[in-house]
């Protein structure tokens, strides 16, 4: 907590670090050949000193800042500085070996070296679309094992003194459905680092490495301070929320994640205490999903445009029970973690909210990202392919405003794959993208509408799975607001449709069979009876909400009073 050396330097130079984070995201994406990452952006960059402090990260993917550090953390535990050579380049994966979040997403990290010594790192995370394991997709929310799920990578040079090992590629794309994908995604993940290796030396021949330096260690010391005053401002006390998951992916009862805020001065403590034993399923969240889960919702909640670096995760202590949900302990099943994170980022919020005004409050969101995972022959290609897909829903209600309708929310901060691309990279048709009506919590301000997406296949013995959740749970409202609806999958929609659980897994399909998404909606805020007749009559003409889902919620009269309105 010194005072900062010269803080216009700081913001300059800080400013310089965030855009070469950015433009590798921007190589990453632009040359990427899968469709998940060039498309649906899912994918993280972001730089780190020798000691490992994370300096900057790019507008991504919030869960993957738990991986990066941790994949970071890993190589400085295992190598000496003095034995990684310039154009070295390492590859993980492993949340148990290498602090990854799950197999699919895999880490390059490569040291960066100035004056005959590594001085930063630039890393990279990117989700594969596969990494092999039982279930194409590598993301079952039924496996049992981390060794289900696919190849596990230790931290392991990727490239050495600038050359590609290529019988590690050749070794990592043989356990992957769609080897050739796989190959291209990690080279490009290699390249994006080395461009922004070249970016970073620039900028420390420019300013001065004892100038960058000064600058980075002001930066830290400013978001510490900033977060510290942030925490300090809130009432000192213990608040206490809890999300319940559907099951831990093998049905059952509901399992609760609970979050206890503790506010004393500047210091802030998560404690996970009575969250739900570690699950049969693949629903676990390792260590590093964990984090960053907390990081990015203390973020959210209380300083949004906060940078992302060591200095925000100083002030910040977790507490959690080992062979807990939120704690699993090796060969625990990790695939669906981020079913997990976002409803625990549901419970962090919960209980932050409690500490400051209620009109800075909002009601709870959909919290869960229901994914699917598609796999089949392309005829085309004369290979296999795996398509993935993550789905948003509803934003909780604000005290002044409705929330968001088919958003992500929390760590999934992903793209959709836009239906042209889709159709032109597989096998398959979108009969139908749209929001979902009544899926929303009413209230004086209503929740955000869930989402649907019904894809038919085209090519017998394509394999369908999902990683959902809140099919059985909804997202509560707050002050007298409603909840919100449920998730479904059904399996060939229409009267003999087929209603799928929430972690249906390799599901083999024929040609011509469809399967449709719906998605919840978020809380509402405030009793219904509050909400002002013109809101509502616009919803019934948008028809984002039914006149019989109306009547129930606010009452006869009061939509009668709306349509009269609307029609006058």
């Amino acid at each position: 907590m010194t005072r900062l050396a010269d803080p216009i330097e700081m913001e300059v130079l800080s400013n310089q670090l965030l855009a070469i984070a950015e433009d590798m995201g921007s190589i990453l994406i632009r040359s990427s050949f899968s469709s998940n990452i060039k498309e649906r952006r899912d994918c993280s960059t972001a730089l780190f000193d020798a000691a490992g402090r994370l300096i900057a990260q790019a507008d991504h993917i919030p869960i993957h800042l738990g991986a990066m550090i941790g994949a970071v953390e890993t190589i400085l535990a295992r190598y000496d500085l003095a034995d990684m050579a310039p154009g070295d380049a390492f590859v993980c994966n492993d949340p148990y070996l290498a602090g990854g979040s799950h197999l699919p997403d895999i880490s390059i990290i490569t040291p960066v070296h100035h004056e005959g010594r590594v001085r930063y790192f630039c890393g990279n995370i990117a989700h594969h679309a596969d990494v092999g394991g039982r279930t194409p997709g590598s993301t079952s929310g039924t496996s049992r094992s981390i060794f289900e799920e696919g190849i596990r990578l230790p931290v392991i040079r990727i490239a050495r003194g600038g050359e590609i090992d290529e019988d590690l590629i050749d070794l990592i794309t043989a356990n992957c459905r769609d080897p050739e994908e796989r190959a291209l995604d990690l080279r490009t993940q290699i390249g994006a680092n080395r461009r922004g290796a070249r970016m970073l030396l620039d900028l420390t021949e420019r300013a001065g490495s004892e100038t960058l330096g000064r600058a980075i260690n002001d930066l830290l010391t400013y978001t510490r301070r900033r977060l510290a005053s942030r925490i300090a401002a809130l009432p000192d006390g213990a608040y206490t929320f809890r999300r319940d998951l559907d099951d831990d992916g093998y049905g059952g009862d509901t399992v609760p994640i609970v979050c206890t805020a503790r506010v004393d001065g500047e210091t802030l403590v998560l404690d996970f205490t009575g969250s739900g034993p570690e699950a049969r399923g693949a629903v676990n969240l390792p260590d590093s999903a964990l984090k960053a889960s907390v990081y990015y919702s203390v973020k959210a909640v209380l300083d949004p445009a906060l940078l992302p670096n060591q200095g925000m995760i100083d002030p910040i202590r977790i507490v959690s029970e080992p062979g807990t949900i939120v704690d699993p302990r090796p060969p625990a099943a990790v695939a669906a973690r981020a079913v997990t994170s976002n409803r625990l980022c549901g419970a962090v919020f919960g209980a932050l909210y409690q500490a400051l005004p209620p009109q800075e409050g909002m009601a709870s969101c959909n919290d869960s990202t229901s994914a699917t995972s598609v796999s089949g022959w392309h005829p085309r290609r004369r290979t296999t392919y795996v398509y993935p897909e993550s789905m948003g829903g509803g934003a909780g209600a604000f005290a002044d405003r409705d929330g968001q309708d088919a958003v992500h929310v929390h760590t999934v901060n992903s793209t959709n794959l836009p239906i042209e691309a889709l159709e032109l990279e597989y096998p398959l048709l979108m009969d139908e993208y749209a929001l979902v009506p009544d899926s929303a919590g009413a209230g004086t301000h209503r929740g955000g509408l869930g989402m649907a997406r019904q894809i038919r296949f085209l090519e017998d013995g394509t394999v369908f799975s999902a990683r959902s959740d809140a099919h059985i749970v909804p997202a509560p409202g707050v002050a007298g607001g409603l909840p919100s609806g449920v998730t479904r999958i059904v399996r060939n929609p229409g009267p003999d449709g087929e209603e799928l659980h929430s972690k249906a897994s390799g599901l083999v399909m024929k040609a011509g069979e469809t399967v449709r998404v719906e998605t919840l909606g978020g809380g509402g805020y405030g009793p219904p009876a509050g909400r002002p007749l013109p809101l509502l009559a616009r919803d019934l003409r948008e028809g984002k909400v039914t006149r019989a889902a109306a009547e129930r919620d606010y009452g006869a009269a009061m939509v009668a009073s709306a349509l009269a309105l609307d029609l006058g």
